[in-house]
């Protein structure tokens, strides 16, 4: 059952607020800021939140680590080796505080917010100054107003996760693409993953404000929206809302572009597909996590839905929207995983066609259900797997670029390529980067376009004239 979200009182916000502005008349603040972020779109979007905060504070966004006053690391813990790369980075930042005592180092995020992190952090890594956990976001300006003015280390870990807090200051990535996040958390406890724990129970957003926030960005010129969350077609559960109305509403308010990521296979109705078959603006192209494609450990890692069930609605989706591309999750080695089930997962892939996939070795998260099953199985055995795999998707890649020869396209531009001046690059609404002449009066712009090339990775276009 999601919870029903409270927000973060008025009263709270004003404090961060202040603490904002008596921090920016410190004289001896830090000038430069820098945040590295591991992970997924939401902590990315944090990111810009923690990075609105800092400006506000009268900082300015270094190059490097290597130049700023105060270096964030936001953290994931979804994968062992993220943690692992976090961390390191934090102790090669002690080497460098020896020639800056004044460099102030945090970490925050997912990783931070696991059980006992914070007490390993105050043991093992005393140099550490700030760090906090996911629920802990908007307190920022108070920790480090603490930490400025009395010299004493800021660890804080909110146990109460189903707080919203709205209306924060954010320092956007982009002039023309925006994420939004519409909800927080996840129900769904698949058995090898470490998000519910960290992320907490579902809660989500007011629509209202949802909307409102769509709004401004469109009246600022963003092109492209990107709705967040671990399932947002879960989003509203226990309330009067749901996402297709959402995504509706959305459409109707005119954002020429708008994506969502990640969709749960076991939640995806056929109200969505109505609303995307029908929707103006909504992008032909979904990102459908399936782990595998055997049944015996779709049950294991507690996913809810058959692969029958997952053809059905991959099918489904195909009927309503012509054109549409998908990408996926694959998770080799899970527990027990035998040859003939991850020739399932491979078979799979292969009767799909997906435009593009993420493929992950089955990692083992302290917490979980899966950490604790027997048969995990050796690198040996998950590396060849994973390679094999991989193969299989980029020959899916091929064909699924191929089949677009030919085909119109509306491609965001985002920048001019690195190989050639003379071309522009962006990504089309199926969210593969496509390559098209162009200079740079047409970043920020959605350009119609005929597929002419197709590579590995990339497409190449003319731009359509008028009438076509």
């Amino acid at each position: 059952m999601s919870k029903t979200p409270t927000y973060v009182t008025p009263e709270a916000l004003k404090r961060q607020e202040d603490a904002i502005e008596r921090i920016a008349a410190l004289p001896g603040k830090p000038q430069t800021y820098h945040i590295v972020t591991y992970g997924c779109q939401m902590n990315a979007h944090d990111s810009e939140t923690l990075a609105g905060m800092l400006e506000g504070m009268g900082m300015r966004e270094a190059q490097d680590r290597l130049t700023a006053d105060l270096v964030l690391f936001n953290t994931c813990c979804v994968r062992d080796n993220a943690e692992r790369r976090a961390l390191g980075n934090v102790n090669w930042l002690k080497e460098l505080r020896r020639g800056n005592p004044d460099l102030i180092i945090g970490v925050c995020g997912c990783m931070v917010q696991q059980p006992q992190m914070a007490q390993k952090i105050l043991k093992q890594y005393p140099f550490i100054d700030l760090a906090f956990g996911t629920h802990n976001v908007y307190e920022l300006p108070e920790m480090l107003e603490g930490l400025l003015t009395s010299g004493k280390r800021a660890i804080h870990l909110a146990e109460e996760e189903n707080q919203i807090a709205e209306g924060l200051p954010m320092k956007r990535q982009s002039a023309h693409k925006a994420f939004i996040t519409i909800m927080y958390g996840c129900n769904n406890y698949c058995s090898y993953c470490i998000v519910p724990y960290v992320r907490g129970r579902e809660r989500s957003r007011r629509m209202d404000d949802i909307l409102r926030e769509a709004e401004g960005l469109l009246q600022s010129g963003v092109q492209e929206i990107m709705l967040l969350g671990q399932n947002v077609n879960s989003y509203g559960n226990g309330t009067q809302e749901t996402f297709p109305a959402l995504l509706k509403a959305l459409d109707a308010l005119g954002v020429p572009r708008i994506r969502f990521m990640t969709s749960h296979p076991k939640d995806l109705s056929d109200a969505l597909i109505d609303v995307m078959a029908s929707g103006k603006h909504i992008a032909r192209h979904m990102h459908l996590p399936v782990q595998s494609g055997s049944d015996a450990i779709l049950a294991a890692m507690n996913r809810h839905y058959t692969r029958e069930k997952y053809m059905e609605r991959v099918a489904s989706l195909r009927r309503a929207v012509p054109g549409i591309g998908l990408s996926t999750d694959l998770i080799v080695g899970f527990p027990g995983e035998t040859e003939a089930q991850y020739q399932d997962t491979v078979s799979l892939v292969e009767e799909v066609g997906y435009d593009s996939a993420f493929t992950f070795i089955y990692s083992a998260r302290e917490g979980t259900a899966a950490a604790k099953l027997p048969g995990q199985l050796p690198e040996s055995v998950t590396g060849e797997r994973i390679a094999r795999l991989i193969r299989t998707v980029e020959q899916g890649t091929q064909r699924a670029h191929a089949s677009m020869l030919g085909k119109p396209e509306h491609v965001l531009v985002e920048s001019i390529s690195k190989r050639d001046g003379a071309m522009v690059s962006g990504k089309g609404s199926r969210g593969i980067t496509i390559v098209l002449p162009g200079s740079q009066e047409d970043i920020g712009k959605i350009i119609p376009v005929t597929i002419t090339q197709s590579a590995a990775n990339t497409l190449r276009a003319t731009r359509q004239t008028e009438g076509e």
